[in-house]
């Protein structure tokens, strides 16, 4: 643009230097027809490109550096050039109405889900996403973290109620049958153990030491103390073991009616824990002083320190951002361009928030043409209008000193035939 100025500008002064080089070159002349006729061509052009430069110089600044008054009218008038600028931006090129418009007429939920699709399988976008998790996990402070999941953990605890957990635990109890795996397995514990050759002998030392303690009068004293005469530790052992050990057998049986009772004695031991006060209160209290007395911060730190770790590693794996996050992203947009709903509720929600900004700024946009134009000093704003439109006010220059020299010819013919 300033190239074109300057040219525009070298055009005119060729023109006005044209017109006086006639003029003097016709000086000689005049006496004849043609000299007359040039020199008044030449002469009218010349007034006329002067008059027309003293113009449109005097537009921006005064002619040759003299003052002469109403001229350099855009310096002189700059604030309220500045403020017409401003308010025909604001109330006529630029108003909310016309704006609000051209928004209204954007479907800027089409245009995302465009750009969305065209960047998804980017591996610039790839990049970025990964970067910003990066960025986002490495942000977290864990030292900060800990102390706080602490606390509302320990909140959370509190606030748990004992019988409710009980409550809980005895169902699942119940409907997993653990009552009855805990049976079979203290039976299965209790036939390897009774099955052994060592069992035996204390199973008989035991009854030995039972008959021997056993006080009795009379008959059955006397009956006892035969029986003991002639029983040994060895042949009790061999008589209870079997014993004992079918018993357990038949416990482990689901149709032991022996097996049944001692599992809905169990089960209304277990049931019964809750309507037991004095337990509740006690197992309250334990939970209560635990919970005051757990400090699981390191462990919090150290678990989320780990977490962070593997959570930056994912990060940083392609294949994983490919796989959950890109899939992830272009799930929910597939999702969103298949139901109209949700598009129209998008589209209607960023166009508030626009249309709301816009209110908000609106005035901001003469702020912004004011502070931007208020940065350029006189000489440099003068040069960027001049460079704008010079080509077309040189050609002012140029075209008053061809219609002087055109009018010029025509007023001397006139004179002449007058």
């Amino acid at each position: 643009m300033i190239k074109k100025g300057n040219k525009s500008n070298y055009l005119a002064k060729i023109s006005l230097g044209v017109m006086g080089a006639g003029f003097l070159i016709t000086i000689p002349f005049q006496e004849t027809f043609m000299g007359r006729l040039l020199q008044g061509g030449f002469e009218a052009g010349l007034v006329g490109g002067l008059a027309d430069w003293f113009a449109v110089t005097a537009l921006f600044r005064h002619p040759m550096g003299i003052p002469i008054p109403h001229t350099a009218l855009l310096p002189k008038n700059r604030d309220r050039m500045i403020t017409a600028l401003i308010t025909m931006l604001e109330k006529d090129w630029l108003t909310k109405e016309s704006i609000k418009e051209k928004i209204n007429q954007i479907n800027f939920t089409d245009k995302l889900i465009q750009i969305a699709e065209n960047e998804l399988s980017s591996v610039t976008l790839k990049r970025r996403i990964s970067l910003i998790l990066n960025e986002f996990i490495s942000f977290v402070n864990i030292e900060k973290m800990a102390p706080f999941i602490e606390k509302e953990l320990k909140e959370y605890l509190h606030t748990l109620k004992v019988e409710k957990i009980l409550e809980t635990i005895i169902t699942q109890t119940f409907n997993r049958k653990l009552d009855e795996k805990a049976l079979n397995y203290i039976l299965t514990e209790m036939e390897k153990w009774m099955s052994k050759e060592e069992t035996k002998r204390k199973i008989g030392v035991m009854a030995k030491q039972l008959l021997d303690n056993t006080e009795a009068d009379g008959f059955l004293k006397m009956a006892i103390s035969s029986f003991r005469n002639l029983i040994t530790e060895e042949k009790l052992g061999n008589m209870l073991q079997p014993y004992l050990l079918k018993r357990i057998i038949l416990l482990q049986r689901e149709d032991d009616p022996y097996r049944h009772l001692i599992l809905s004695r169990i089960r209304e031991e277990v049931v019964g824990m809750q309507d037991k006060e004095e337990l509740m209160a006690e197992i309250n209290n334990w939970k209560k002083t635990f919970v005051n007395n757990w400090s699981p911060v390191d462990q919090i730190t150290e678990i989320l320190k780990q977490l962070q770790k593997k959570l930056m590693l994912l990060a940083e794996d392609d294949e994983y951002i490919d796989k959950h996050v890109i899939s992830f992203i272009q799930n929910y947009v597939n999702n969103i361009v298949k139901t109209p709903e949700k598009m129209e509720s998008i589209e209607n929600w960023i166009q508030k928030q626009i249309l709301y900004y816009l209110d908000m700024n609106h005035s901001k946009i003469g702020v912004l043409v004011k502070e931007n134009l208020d940065k350029l000093d006189n000489e440099t704003l003068i040069n960027m209008m001049e460079n704008s439109v010079g080509k077309d006010l040189q050609w002012i220059r140029v075209n008053g000193a061809i219609c002087g020299f055109t009018i010029g010819i025509l007023l001397t013919i006139l004179k002449s035939i007058l």
